[in-house]
């Protein structure tokens, strides 16, 4: 059996802030990164969202952690697990600003970050399903620009890798 990680980017809603009223920010899609394995992105941006809406990307990813194939995926899972202080203790989710067609001299932008912790699922031994996670504005991380639904089922992969952990 391939153990594997299921990472859905359900659907982003915007609060008031500098995002909203940004003439400049109109499409977004969402990165999700894993450490230095994996970026993933949303096939399509959308456009952005506008009081109180919310646009629904509905796309999912899976991640093998297999022993055979992806070795190195494990061994990452069982450093988190190991070594609870490690920064790269999580899934992150970027909402990234696409450039309108007739603006292609402009970059893409990341306009928000959004996280969920390994340690968390695990020490919960709960799966996060269809949950709303704050979206922080990437030029204030105080600042909550929005709400992005998400889920991340692992804790069958972790629970996995946990077992080998203790014949360490």
């Amino acid at each position: 059996e391939v153990e594997k990680i299921w990472i859905t980017i359900t659907s982003l809603g915007l609060t008031e802030s500098r995002i909203t009223s940004d003439e400049t920010i109109q499409q977004l899609f969402v990165e999700c990164r894993l450490n230095n394995f994996l970026a993933e992105e949303t096939p399509l941006s959308l456009p952005k969202p506008t009081g109180g809406q919310r646009i629904h990307y509905n796309y999912s990813t899976v991640i093998n952690v297999d022993k055979e194939v992806n070795h190195a995926k494990r061994e990452y899972l069982k450093s988190i697990l190991l070594k609870p202080d490690l920064l790269a203790d999580s899934i992150k989710f970027t909402v990234v600003s696409d450039p309108p067609e007739d603006k292609q001299d402009l970059e893409c932008e990341d306009i928000g970050f959004a996280s969920v912790s390994w340690k968390e699922i695990f020490q919960k031994q709960r799966d996060i399903i269809d949950q709303d996670i704050d979206v922080f504005d990437s030029q204030d991380a105080n600042t909550v620009i929005g709400k992005l639904t998400v889920t991340v089922e692992a804790l069958h992969a972790l629970r996995s890798v946990h077992k080998e952990c203790r014949n360490y």
